[in-house]
């Protein structure tokens, strides 16, 4: 949060106030991401990040090099946050629309983040596996460590799926989008 020294002047930090969206950075869930964000190839990027609550984890990757994010979620006020936490760090609207799912671009990204709970992943497997350009990067946590198979399994047919990585007892799933999906 914005009432907080950086801890490391000479890293990449990121000027946050999280109002009423998810995403202070303190979650097991949140560095997850922003630990594998931090070592990937971003450069020139599109990224679609799918939940963005505060838009902590698009604020991260366009800071880290990141060309263009679109920050989708169901709640208007995620929208605003995200909104006000993008300005606190100098990105402009352009790089950083924000849309409610039904208005959001169908378009592919060469990475697609979204750090929601188990049971909306599984719901939306397609939708995020359409949105990943093939060879491109997902990256998925809010998942419980006793749930995590159930999501990769999900995922499987679609991505070649890494390791998952444990933090307590949350997730963080990611893999490589296949040309075809395995049926």
């Amino acid at each position: 949060p914005t009432w907080h020294e950086a801890p490391q002047p000479q890293a990449v930090n990121i000027s946050l106030d999280p109002g009423l969206a998810f995403g202070s950075g303190t979650h097991e869930t949140t560095s997850l991401c922003l630990d594998w964000l931090s070592n990937a190839s971003l450069q020139g990027k599109d990224v679609l990040d799918f939940g963005c609550g505060s838009g902590i984890l698009a604020i991260a990757a366009l800071l880290l090099g990141a060309k263009h994010a679109d920050g989708v979620d169901i709640d208007p006020q995620a929208l605003i946050a995200s909104r006000d936490n993008a300005d606190k760090n100098n990105i402009p609207a352009h790089r950083f629309p924000l849309f409610l799912p039904a208005d959001a671009p169908e378009r592919e990204y060469e990475l697609v983040v979204a750090n929601i709970l188990s049971g909306p992943l599984i719901g939306l497997v397609e939708t995020l596996a359409t949105r990943t350009q093939s060879s491109g990067k997902i990256l998925l946590s809010g998942i419980l460590r006793d749930q995590a198979q159930m999501v990769r399994d999900a995922y499987q047919p679609w991505f070649d799926m890494d390791e998952p990585v444990y933090k307590g007892d949350w997730t963080r799933l990611t893999g490589t989008r296949r040309n075809t999906p395995n049926h």
